[in-house]
């Protein structure tokens, strides 16, 4: 069984990835039987490039799966090359890494709860500084250029770069060439960038690519802070596919094709980028400069990453603190009461989409994580990894963004008659729910001492039985770590689980995001924390369990 285990996963993520482009592909020329259109048509490109500002949305997108990249990777290598092995760098590596478990669409209500108008950063300077008993009439959030939209996607890509590239650190021997480049002349960041970087970079390569497609089709954080004249183009082709007019369905497809070729020329612009730095940096070497007055550039690098990590803190106190607000008016900086009834009024509505919430984020990562340890193990045992294909195929579903083949799959669905099944929801989500427990779990898998292996087999143990008895025991908590990572990516799924939820299967995320335009921040705020305590529930689980299991066993406890 374990031989089938690679190519079933395989086929799982590739399968409705590659299935998803093509479904889109046809009704986008017009070809679409199960609607009664058997011709190809140009049609829907005609209609779809009839519509108003849509090049404003396109281009929207496209900055916006660029600079949200550009910013965080930059902040990322600024602080690691300014901070890395020092004690300031573990403590805030500490704090950084519970913010990976925050979803996007948490982040940034607490964002627009921090920033807006009557936001709470506002508060606190009025009216003693600013003069105002009043929210003014600033577009702060929704902002015609996406600012908003992009601050908030930084602030959240910043943790998950931070971890990629902290897990690659060991890899490339970071300390030792830092110092080898340092004993010539350069400065602390000048050592770093020269001599770590270069070894990082390509290992978290993908995960870039990743932000890029995710930024540049993102919908929930575009919903909560995007502009909305015109809206990016992802949030507009939610609103066609979700059309009651099934004859919209065309112009989506279309629309999803020309969001597949926008994050697509967003991928090959960063390309193109990535030789000139290296051109650069090439030059820089060969100036003989070594930048050793840095002092200034790793304070404001510093400076910057605590600010926004600072913000996600911030803003999801404030998620809280809206959640128990009694009355709570302009300017002033803390409610006059604090109440249960905002928990009491959402009691009943909210739990239907807390119970569909659980059990699709739990069936999909018990499946992922079967999958995944069915691949390592097989692997283990084979030596096989499959290479930089394997990774690849691991980070398509990342890479690919969901409107190009959500869409798709939502057709392919709505053809066989299962569009708004659990079974359809659980898939989907298990189709981004696997990449992420993957890679979690695979540096830790190979990582494992196999002379405890070896050891059981001097003992006559099987390889079945020393797997069950020894490995799985052993790395229970990876396991769990991998299984929260998972729950958390699928509690934070907007696009898919609207488009193949057809409606019918509402979660906390969904809701929450519904509950943007409404304005009552006092129940976008239990919502919004609802969802962001799922996730934090889930890592604490996978803390807690070990310590208890392993009570007498403190190196497995601290360690798993």
């Amino acid at each position: 069984m374990l031989r089938l285990a690679p190519r079933l996963t395989a086929l799982l993520l590739a399968g409705p990835v590659l299935f998803g482009i093509a479904a889109t592909l046809a009704p986008a020329f017009g070809y679409f039987p199960a609607l009664g259109a058997d011709s190809v048509s140009l049609d829907p490109w005609r209609e779809l490039f009839s519509r108003p500002a849509l090049l404003r949305s396109s281009l929207l997108s496209l900055a916006s799966g660029l600079l949200t990249a550009l910013v965080s990777l930059g902040l990322v290598l600024g602080f690691l090359a300014g901070w890395s092995h020092t004690r300031a760098f573990r403590r805030l590596q500490h704090l950084v890494s519970p913010l990976l478990a925050v979803p996007h669409a948490a982040a940034a209500f607490g964002l627009a709860f921090l920033f807006a108008p009557s936001g709470w950063f506002l508060r606190l300077l009025s009216p003693w500084l600013t003069g105002f008993s009043q929210p003014p009439d600033w577009l702060v959030i929704h902002d015609r250029a996406g600012l908003a939209m992009m601050a908030g996607l930084i602030v959240k890509e910043i943790p998950f770069l931070f971890l990629m590239a902290l897990a690659a650190l060991p890899q490339a021997r970071a300390g030792d060439h830092a110092r080898m480049a340092a004993s010539f002349g350069y400065g602390r960041m000048a050592a770093f960038v020269h001599g770590v970087w270069p070894l990082v970079y390509p290992q978290i390569r993908l995960a870039v690519f990743a932000v890029i497609a995710y930024s540049s089709s993102v919908v929930d954080v575009a919903v909560i802070l995007g502009p909305t004249t015109p809206a990016p183009l992802a949030v507009r082709l939610v609103g066609w596919m979700n059309d009651p007019d099934l004859s919209m369905r065309y112009m989506a497809s279309a629309g999803a094709v020309l969001q597949f070729a926008v994050t697509a020329l967003a991928l090959a612009i960063w390309i193109a980028g990535e030789r000139l730095v290296a051109r650069l940096a090439r030059h820089l070497r060969n100036s003989g400069h070594r930048f050793e007055h840095d002092s200034a550039l790793r304070t404001v690098s510093a400076s910057a990453v605590v600010i926004a990590v600072s913000i996600v803190f911030g803003g999801l106190l404030l998620l809280a603190t809206w959640s128990f607000a009694g009355y709570w008016s302009f300017p002033e900086t803390l409610p006059q009461s604090f109440t249960l009834r905002n928990w009491e009024r959402q009691a009943d509505a909210i739990v239907r989409p807390l119970s569909i919430t659980l059990a699709a984020g739990v069936t999909s990562t018990l499946l992922a994580l079967v999958l995944a340890v069915a691949c390592l193990e097989q692997e283990s045992r084979t030596g096989n990894s499959g290479g930089s294909r394997a990774i690849l195929l691991v980070y398509l579903p990342l890479i690919v963004p969901q409107a190009s083949f959500v869409f798709g799959l939502q057709l392919f669905f709505l053809a066989t008659g299962t569009d708004g099944s659990f079974a359809a929801l659980v898939l989907v989500h298990f189709v981004f729910v696997l990449p992420y427990v993957f890679l979690s779990l695979s540096d830790p898998w190979r990582a494992f001492d196999r002379r405890y292996l070896q050891i059981a087999a001097t003992l006559g143990a099987s390889r079945n039985l020393a797997f069950r008895k020894i490995r799985l025991p052993m790395l229970l908590r990876p396991l769990l770590v991998a299984s929260a990572v998972g729950f958390a990516v699928s509690i934070g799924q907007y696009l898919p689980t609207v488009l193949i939820g057809a409606g019918r299967w509402p979660t906390i995320t969904t809701e929450a995001v519904a509950l943007a335009s409404g304005g009552d921040r006092r129940v976008i705020g239990t919502y919004a924390l609802v969802q962001m305590l799922l996730p934090l529930a889930g890592f604490m689980m996978a803390t807690l369990v070990p310590a208890l299991v392993f009570l007498h066993r403190r190196d497995l406890r601290a360690g798993g």
